[in-house]
């Protein structure tokens, strides 16, 4: 089954003005219908979201614990360790531990995240033709496609939950429509054990302090995943595109969490590549990650966090540490020649390292909050090969968001800079790539996100011949987010 939802193509228009006008105007209208539906929402007991316990939470709602959801007869389902998916999930990492002293069957929720972008950007470059023949016709491969205004398509996420015993949760997480898989399909499923289903005292004790992840799961590497666009869920997110070298991948294996007053330490283990494999064991090892940090509210509305985070894979036939999104980016078609496909072009504006076969990555996040304001880093080394390559290759990412949030975090406005630079595969010297983001959101509802960004991307010391030289793109993007 073909489950991907196709976008509206869009047309050149005659200038940015007015279809950023336009867009707008749209935009603005469906808030302000909807902002009355916001405007009646009341606190039932029977019919509210109440946000799982942070161990340090960015709004005052998120201090109650577990998270509570309907129930046709008037009973709340209760599901541990769990981070909301709606305004309540904003700078929550890893959710707090909720030791569940009592369980009232099994439970389950089901859950939902659409995104929807319009693209206004356009691109170029400075470099040297290089002619190339496709199907009898001879064409330059450094000459980019053109592109214009139009929509993307449309992406979707579906989530399963379930409560099966005292301290036993399972989540299963699918891409029901995404730019690189045109199919439905499974993004990740674990068990998260978080209490003793077993009632015995010095297995509660012990288990007062430790968490356990079993799975094929999204892997704790930094902090940065926390806040980027997952496919349809872009909620976390205060901007449109995610980072330039994107540390997300999903992997089979378990990670052990100690937590105690703020501290966090966590160490794991993994097969070290997307999929699960038998074959060629000669040329796979696994992959070992660890974290610590410190997580503190020192005053009300005023935060501390800071974490590292390591990861090492000593030998892999596909590791995918900078390159396991398999939604793609944002940013569609920029930097791309007219022969390139869709599914080939699924990460065009990223940077990926291209470390298959060897890489060992090390990150640094700090984040601070106080009052409204926000800043969160990252700083960021990796080094690695591909199977054929005999040398190791380092890169270094540096990136800094400041955001500010009003209106009792309804409204909120920032920028990010972001600074990716090494050596690409073939290439003698070091390149780099700049990305700068500003832009804002309108939280319309709970669940409901009409975010907007300016964006420009600028490629430096890329060889002549490569269509990377002097290249830049650069425009706008809206997005609209919904989630529950």
């Amino acid at each position: 089954m073909n489950a991907r939802v196709e976008g509206v193509a869009g047309r050149t228009a005659p200038s940015m003005r007015r279809w950023i006008v336009g867009m707008w105007g749209i935009a603005i209208a469906g808030m302000l219908l909807a902002s009355p539906v916001a405007a009646e929402e009341t606190e039932k007991p029977n019919d509210t979201v109440a946000a799982a316990a942070t161990e340090s939470a960015p709004v005052e709602t998120n201090l109650v614990a577990p998270v509570l959801l309907p129930r046709t007869q008037g009973q709340a389902v209760e599901v541990a360790s769990y981070r909301p998916r709606d305004i309540q999930g904003l700078n929550v990492f890893e959710p707090a531990k909720t030791n569940n002293e009592k369980f009232n069957g099994k439970q389950i929720i089901w859950g939902f995240g659409f995104a929807q972008q319009f693209q206004g950007l356009h691109h170029q470059n400075s470099a040297l033709p290089k002619m190339t023949t496709v199907s009898g016709v001879t064409v330059n491969s450094n000459q980019l496609m053109e592109i214009g205004y139009g929509f993307n398509n449309a992406s979707a996420n579906l989530y399963l939950d379930a409560q099966l015993a005292r301290g036993i949760r399972v989540a299963l997480t699918s891409y029901l429509s995404s730019r690189h898989h045109q199919e439905a399909w499974v993004k990740d499923g674990f068990l998260l054990i978080d209490a003793s289903p077993i009632d015995q005292e010095l297995l509660n004790r012990i288990m007062e302090k430790v968490t356990l992840r079993v799975g094929h799961f999204e892997i704790n590497y930094g902090d940065a995943h926390f806040r980027r666009s997952d496919n349809g869920n872009a909620f976390y997110n205060p901007f449109v595109g995610n980072l330039l070298m994107d540390a997300f991948t999903t992997e089979i294996g378990a990670e052990a969490y100690v937590r105690s007053n703020g501290l966090l330490a966590m160490a794991g283990v993994t097969g070290g590549e997307v999929k699960g494999q038998v074959q060629k064991p000669q040329e796979r090892s696994p992959s070992y990650l660890a974290k610590l940090g410190y997580d503190h509210e020192f005053a009300p509305r005023t935060r501390v966090r800071l974490t590292g985070s390591f990861y090492t894979n000593k030998k892999s036939v596909s590791n995918t540490l900078y390159s396991g999104s398999r939604a793609g980016s944002r940013y569609y078609s920029v930097v791309e020649n007219a022969q390139s496909t869709e599914t080939a072009q699924a990460w065009s504006g990223d940077v990926q390292p291209g470390f298959k076969n060897k890489v060992t990555a090390f990150v640094v996040n700090p984040f601070v909050k106080v009052q409204g304001f926000e800043f969160f880093g990252n700083l960021e080394q990796a080094s690695g090969k591909a199977t054929a390559e005999k040398v190791h290759r380092v890169w270094t990412q540096y990136a800094g968001e400041g955001l500010y949030r009003f209106l009792g975090d309804q409204l909120y406005v920032g920028g990010r800079y972001n600074l990716a630079k090494g050596a690409l595969a073939g290439m003698t010297g070091d390149v780099k790539v700049e990305r700068i983001q500003t832009g804002g959101g309108w939280f319309v509802t709970s669940n409901v996100l009409a975010k907007a960004e300016f964006v420009r991307e600028n490629y430096m010391k890329f060889p002549a011949n490569d269509i990377r030289s002097g290249a830049n793109f650069n425009g706008f993007m809206i997005e609209g987010v919904v989630t529950f």
